[in-house]
């Protein structure tokens, strides 16, 4: 199942008045309020997900944003709606970064029926379609979590995947370097990682690149049918925008969900800075 939807397929389901339920995950690593974009302006029918309080547990040893308890994502899911056998779709501002986070989990969960939508609420203003500022109250969902679908990876397996698979670090290339760290104590990435950075799924507009340039790309980094390949982030947010962008290029991949937040919580654990080579 192609996990992307473009706008003009989702103006289609909605005029078809198919069932889909619609989440909007617009964030900000620098801290702009969702809630007030949401307020402005969404999707018709779509409900606010704020990607901290629903989609996270609280910051602590796993990390500035560490998975939530199974049973409270799926209670949220419930209050936003989310049902089991519904199409869901979500979406940020442009390019996916926050919205592939709820994307992961709910696939994680179990629910094998979720899109995001490509561009974002960008792309569906750029096409025509229409917005509105009502607070959104939908019926109760049925969600049922089943935790397990997609792969997660602690920090041993992470050691493992870098020696004797792939472990993509999808960060900005000059945090990866340890050149700057602009949220984390510590600068630089784990040895044996290679630097993939999120913002090269896409293209200037905020659209995911064809399946040939992604398939060309992670190839390129040793991606490859039978090879394990692991990835994290910051936190394990943007991390799923890049497991994500792997999905479209027919590659599967595991979360180590603290990423680099958690990794540098043990003094133990090494750090490299620089390029890191094989």
């Amino acid at each position: 199942m192609n996990p992307l939807i473009s706008a003009g397929r989702l103006a289609e389901v909605l005029q078809a008045a198919d069932p889909v339920v619609l989440l909007d995950v617009r964030w900000s690593l620098r801290g702009s309020p969702g809630r007030e974009a949401y307020a402005a302006g969404h999707l018709p029918g779509a409900v606010f997900i704020d990607l901290d309080a629903h989609l996270s547990a609280p910051p602590g040893a796993g990390g500035r944003h560490p998975l939530p308890d199974p049973e409270r994502f799926a209670a949220e899911m419930r209050h936003a709606g989310v049902r089991r056998h519904v199409p869901v779709v979500v979406y940020d501002q442009r390019d996916g970064t926050s919205a592939a986070r709820a994307w992961w989990l709910l696939r994680h969960h179990g629910h094998d029926r979720v899109h995001l939508l490509d561009g974002g609420y960008d792309a569906w203003v750029a096409s025509g379609g229409s917005v509105c500022d009502a607070e959104v109250v939908p019926p109760r969902g049925d969600f049922v979590p089943a935790p397990g679908s997609l792969g997660v990876l602690d920090s041993d397996q992470v050691t493992v995947t870098a020696r004797s698979g792939v472990l993509l670090d999808a960060r900005a290339t000059e945090r990866y370097r340890g050149e700057v760290e602009p949220v984390d104590a510590v600068a630089g990435h784990i040895p044996g990682a290679l630097s993939a950075p999120t913002a090269d799924n896409v293209d200037g507009a905020g659209h995911f690149r064809s399946v040939d340039e992604l398939r060309t790309r992670f190839t390129a980094l040793g991606v490859a049918d039978g090879v394990a390949v692991g990835v994290y982030c910051g936190s394990g947010v943007t991390a799923a925008h890049e497991i994500l962008a792997l999905a479209v290029a027919g590659f599967d991949a595991a979360l180590y969900p603290g990423s680099w937040s958690h990794w540098i919580r043990d003094d133990a654990r090494p750090v490299a800075t620089g390029t890191s080579r094989r």
